[in-house]
């Protein structure tokens, strides 16, 4: 009987650890993080860190490979999403060489550094003003996916690029979503390349800028998660917010371009305080406030995972322009919160 009992216990024990490594597991991977934009007059990125581990923000999108900054990060533990910017893609495409010296620079120089992914290229397009990187966006990923995996680092970091949701023909309801048909031509490869390598595609999703250019028919309550109910009802699926209903029509998208298999990492999403249409600290802070507690749990077609997410930004940035684009940050340069927020 005292060994039945023992048994039970002892089963009893693993039972309760497993759900605990379970449940802090589900935590890490609903963790949000938070852009670092440097377009301002900001504190030094010492002191950023100590911010960052201060509130408890335990992962980062760097946008470029900013030495001081990755000093900085030693040692912190804090997740990292680094950029290559636009202007470098063409160089790392020409030659593998160059892939593998940036790679070398600002990966392996920085063995303490806990590098999650590298996001080669950011809002890479046919329709704007970034249309001349196009042909270099691929083999630049291609380049350093290799130079990654050269240096023993592919198990550890992903690699991909972000786009915004401009490359959507179709988007209402969700499940009609599908990508403009002028690019495809250069979308299909580098989906075909991230289900290939088993990474992520990274997707900014920004509720604010399609809500202010549709007042008349999306509410500014399904915009900041506050619909009491369903807005929209697309065949067995209900919205409730208009965050949900752009991430589901991306996922429709992907799945008519053979890229079902893809996890969207929302790479930037977030909601200004001041200088725009519904801007205001109140409608800032509960957006954000609101996204951090529902990507926890998912969307109605990927219900029930965590979606990994990083708000956009850490600063407010006053050297961008034009004056909306100046306030996007959750602290003032001075590090004073722009409105309270907890990552919890």
């Amino acid at each position: 009987m005292d060994r039945l009992s023992s048994f039970v216990k002892s089963q009893c024990m693993v039972t309760v650890l497993i759900l605990w490594l379970l449940a802090n597991l589900v935590s890490i991977n609903a963790q949000t993080g938070v852009c670092y934009g440097l377009l301002g007059d900001l504190p030094p990125p010492k002191e950023v860190i100590a911010l960052y581990n201060d509130k408890g923000i335990r992962r980062m999108r760097l946008y470029d490979p900013n030495q001081d900054v990755l000093d900085a990060l030693r040692g912190s533990n804090i997740e990292l999403m680094l950029g290559v910017p636009n202007t470098d893609l063409e160089k790392i495409a020409a030659d593998q060489a160059n892939a593998i010296s940036w790679v070398q620079n600002n990966v392996q120089n920085h063995p303490d550094v806990k590098f999650r992914y590298i996001c080669v290229g950011n809002e890479v397009s046919s329709y704007s003003s970034t249309s001349k990187y196009v042909p270099y966006l691929l083999p630049a990923m291609q380049n350093i996916f290799n130079a990654i995996s050269s240096a023993g680092l592919g198990n550890q970091i992903r690699v991909s690029t972000a786009f915004d949701t401009g490359v959507m023909g179709e988007s209402f309801p969700p499940s009609k979503g599908a990508f403009k048909s002028e690019v495809r031509s250069y979308l299909d490869p580098i989906i075909s390349f991230l289900v290939e390598k088993g990474a992520p595609l990274f997707v900014n999703v920004y509720p604010y800028f399609s809500y202010t250019g549709n007042t008349r028919d999306i509410s500014l309550d399904y915009a900041l998660f506050k619909s009491p109910s369903v807005v929209v009802q697309d065949g067995n699926l209900g919205y409730q917010n208009l965050f949900d209903a752009i991430l589901d029509g991306v996922y429709a998208a992907l799945e008519k371009a053979n890229g079902g298999s893809l996890e969207i990492v929302v790479s930037e999403s977030g909601w200004p305080s001041e200088g725009g249409i519904a801007t205001s600290f109140d409608n800032a802070k509960t957006y954000n406030s609101n996204l951090i507690q529902h990507v926890k749990g998912g969307s109605p077609k990927r219900p029930g995972k965590p979606i990994e997410t990083y708000i956009f930004a850490m600063f407010n940035e006053n050297q961008k322009s034009p004056e909306y684009e100046k306030h996007w940050g959750l602290f003032f340069p001075n590090k004073q919160p722009t409105y309270p927020i907890s990552f919890d």
